[in-house]
């Protein structure tokens, strides 16, 4: 039981420990304009950001929310696409990622506090309307908070888990452990975390908050093969009309964009012009 107990221990640090900035781009490579700003989560941690701005002031946003040990430099290269369709793009690094102040990782539990300040910021530079695109943990943050802030318009979620002991238990057989003892693990790292942080993380599982969001819309995008979200009908049941989803066969995790990105960018270039129009 000790040694259970302190290999959970470990992989819970291992999970909300910080990640630091690994890659490193500029709006510059891609042609656009960007400004480096830093704002406040709404629980008033200092964060970083990157604002690109349309032709229009009042043009809609789009805030991109980046995946488990990212940037918002691995995100970058989405904007092109964005800003070509006449929408203002913000990226930004959640807490204890990139440069971003925090020292622990949440799970979305405190990350909705950065989500809530990203759309304030948003707001602040005149957008008309707010649209959220996760990728992954950025996926369940934009569905744990977009229940909370009215100024979301509308969500779409790429590969965000269902639940995180889902997730952990995906990424441990990525590792090649057995998935009993992976799903073992995961809520033990959940708990654990939880212990940690003094919250109930088991509480912010995007499953309990995604029916919350309508009725705003949310387009899901799902590949068949994802080991991250294998439970990703009870997502699908959960959510509110109006709802729609993308599922890809043969498709892994968050792999849409890299295998169909001419597809990707239509597809949710689409449904943010039906939606922030």
């Amino acid at each position: 039981i000790a040694l259970v107990l302190a290999i959970g221990t470990c992989l819970s640090y291992y999970f909300t420990s910080r990640r630091p900035r690994t890659v490193f781009h500029t709006p510059a490579e891609y042609g656009l304009d960007g400004e480096e700003v830093t704002f406040r989560a709404a629980d008033g941690l200092e964060l970083r950001g990157c604002w690109i701005p349309a032709p229009h002031p009042s043009a809609p946003a789009v805030v991109i929310l980046h995946g488990h040990g990212g940037s918002l430099d691995t995100d970058l290269h989405r904007a092109p696409a964005f800003r070509g369709a006449g929408f203002s793009v913000f990226l930004f690094d959640f807490r204890a990622h990139g440069a971003s102040r925090g020292r622990v990782a949440s799970f979305g539990y405190l990350e909705r506090h950065d989500v809530l300040g990203a759309v304030a910021y948003a707001r602040s530079r005149g957008a008309s309307r707010v649209g959220l695109l996760g990728f992954s943990y950025g996926g369940i943050a934009s569905m744990v908070a977009a229940p909370l802030c009215p100024d979301v318009n509308a969500v779409a979620s790429d590969g965000g888990p269902v639940r995180m002991t889902t997730a952990i238990a995906g990424r441990g057989a990525e590792w090649g452990f057995p998935r009993w003892i992976c799903r073992l693990f995961a809520w033990l790292i959940v708990a654990i975390s939880s212990l940690r942080l003094r919250a109930n993380l088991f509480r912010y599982e995007a499953v309990r908050w995604v029916g919350r969001i309508a009725p705003r819309p949310i387009l899901f995008i799902h590949g068949e093969e994802d080991r991250y979200c294998i439970d990703f009908d009870d997502l699908w049941n959960a959510a509110a009309e109006p709802k729609e989803a993308w599922r890809l066969p043969g498709v892994g995790h968050t792999k849409a964009s890299e295998l169909y990105p001419e597809e990707f960018d239509r597809r949710v270039i689409a449904f943010f012009g039906k939606n922030l129009g």
